[in-house]
Order: C-alpha cells, then structure tokens, then sequence
C-alpha cells in the first residue's frame, strides 16, 4: 500500500484512523524556510473533529508532533516528519461489521486487495482521520506558497439543494478568503451558510447525511507554470484532490457547463490590463493546454454523502454469503464536506507548490 504523491515536493501519509498515530513524511521542503506554528494550528483546527453539532463527535487534539525537517522554528532542508495522536477511537464500534461491508465504505474493496489482514476500523487508512497529516503538510506549503505572493482559499459552495455565491472568476482576492472564516460555516454568503446548515441538520435528525461541492481558488499564481499531457495543472492537481476521501468529482472553471456552451461563449477573450496581459472571462480557471495563464485557477470538489448512516441499509455477512441489513454505529459527520474545506486548501497548496518548484519558482 503507497500513499505517496508529488514529483519535488512529495507527501507521504501513514497510519489508520484506529491506530496508535497517523503522519505524514513530507520531502523537497527548502531549508531555512521560517514555520508559524500557531498560523499552523489555527489551519489545522478548521478541521479538527469533535467542535460543532454539524461534524462527527469524536475529540482529537489534532496538535501536530514534529519528529524531524524543523528545528528552531525553520525547515532544515531534511524530510519533515509530523504524527497526530489518535486518543479518542472507539473501535469497538466497528467489530460487529467487520464481515458485513459498509455500503459506500471501502471494507469491501480493501478485503479484496489485502485480505482480512486490513485493518478497516473506522476505515483504516481509508479514513478522513489521514487528512489530519495532510493539512499539515499542506498548511506548511500554505505558509511558503504566501511569502512568494500565492494565496488559497476554498468555500462551501454547495450542500444538498442549498448554494453559496460563487467567487468571481476573475477578481477572486485573498480578501475574500478572509471574509469566509467569519462565518460559522465555511462560506461568502451568511444566509447561503444557514442554509447549508438547515440541511446538515436535517440529514443528522433522519440518521442520515448530505453531499457537498467545495470551490477553491489560487491568487497569484504566474503564467507559465505547468506541462502539456500528463504533467498539466489539471492532472496534478487532480491526483492529490482525489486521494481525499469522499472526493467524487474534481471540475476546473466552467467544467461541465462547457458542454453547454458554443466556443464563441466558452472562449476567453484576451485583453490588456495594467500592462499585462489577462481575459475578459475566465472559463478555463485559469489553465490553458495544462499550463496557467496568470489568471486566478478555479476549481470545485464534490463531495459524496458520508457513508455511514444511521439508517438500515443492505449489505452481505461474508462467512455465509447471505444478504443480510446493518445498523451502523458510532460516531460520523453528517456532511463530510464541511470540514473538508481547509483540506481542499491543503491539497491544493501542496499541488501548486509542487508545480511552481518543477517550474524553478522556488
């Protein structure tokens, strides 16, 4: 099993939800980069667990333990090594489905590829639980990406049937990624965010769960980064983007409504502002032929509903091969999309700090 992404700066995430620890091996870091730890652990409790009606109920510290690559409150150039304590798993919560696969879990697909060695506690490695790690390495990236002009930020564009506004395509700003942390919920519109929470509610009350979209934006970002083909910002974007659990969909600029449209919609025109070339629109978020053209990169990640639900559903007992219906319990987000949000912004930043080393921008 690899866990493992990245060309020059690559991640490496480890451990299981029900395990002693989960981590993250994070190489390519350049030395005597300056480490905020307390902007750190403001990123990190955007997603911690355990802090509102409208996520799972299980308590974690999530404060991050650096074993290597810091030291005196800067990178050394070595690989930075972090763990995150697991101190509230209740994993017998889990032992009486350990032979009936949960439906939209992956218990069933890991028995298959690894046998009943798995360890699918509260789904094992599957488990949002790795994200911890991830928006570490990620909210690292976050500091180094900032101090050379580039900034991330994601929001709740969509839960169920209720929308936030969208960012403008093509002047998104860092401001506006200031303004959605006022919020109780991760969004640019208030009346948009009580929405959203109506519908976690309701979903939480019926034993069941909601899906979500997440857009995200990078500012700052120069022209010229990136590669054609396999190397483009799309497909490097869009690997780290789908190793989050739960991620369905991964749509750049207009995506899907490309289809319908005629090219003289679709198309952005170039134009000429404050000496620099940029366009009128930006349906490609900012991507052309794998490679940025110094326009704001835009793009949304759809979230499925949270597996595991309250509600009876369908499954198998393996041992007998007979159809049979569980109840799964413990403790779970109504709308895992929600505390997505900052692991969107992680991934992404990883991505684009990546790409901008492959490109010589470090």
């Amino acid at each position: 099993m690899a866990s493992e992404c990245g060309n020059r700066i690559t991640v490496s995430l480890f451990g299981a939800s029900h395990g002693p620890a989960v981590g993250a091996v994070v190489n390519g870091l350049p030395a005597g980069e300056p480490v905020n730890t307390e902007a750190l652990q403001r990123f990190l409790d955007r997603r911690a667990p355990g802090r509102s009606a409208l996520a799972t109920a299980r308590k974690e510290t999530d404060v991050p333990r650096f074993l290597s690559g810091i030291r005196d409150g800067a990178t050394t150039g070595d690989p930075v090594a972090v763990v995150f304590e697991n101190g509230d798993a209740h994993s017998g919560d889990y032992e009486a489905l350990r032979f009936t696969p949960r439906p939209g879990h992956a218990d069933y697909t890991a028995l298959l590829r690894y046998g009943e060695s798995a360890d699918l506690r509260g789904g094992g490695h599957f488990s949002g639980r790795l994200t911890a790690p991830l928006c570490a390495a990620g909210g690292l990236a976050l500091q180094l990406l900032a101090r050379r002009g580039v900034a991330v930020g994601a929001h709740l564009l969509r839960v169920g049937e209720a929308r936030d506004m969208a960012f403008d395509p093509v002047c998104v700003s860092p401001a506006d990624f200031a303004g959605i942390l006022k919020n109780e919920l991760p969004v640019l519109d208030a009346a948009a965010g009580a929405a959203m929470k109506q519908e976690i509610l309701a979903a939480r009350t019926a034993e069941d769960s909601v899906g979500g979209c997440v857009e995200c934006a990078v500012t700052g970002l120069p022209g010229g980064v990136g590669d054609p083909m396999f190397d483009g910002v799309e497909s490097v974007l869009a690997k780290l983007l789908f190793g989050i659990p739960a991620v369905k969909a991964v749509s750049f600029g207009a995506g899907e409504d490309y289809a319908g449209l005629r090219g003289s919609q679709a198309n952005d025109a170039f134009c000429v502002r404050d000496g620099a070339v940029r366009t009128v629109t930006n349906h490609c978020g900012g991507i052309l032929g794998g490679i940025t053209n110094g326009m704001p990169l835009l793009f949304s990640v759809t979230f499925k509903p949270t597996p595991s639900i309250g509600t009876a559903q369908q499954s198998v007992d393996l041992r007998t091969m007979k159809e049979t219906t569980i109840e799964i319990k413990g403790r779970h987000d109504p709308c895992v999309a929600v505390r997505a949000v900052p692991v969107v912004e992680a991934a992404a930043a990883l991505a684009v700090l990546d790409l901008l080393a492959g490109a010589g921008r470090l």
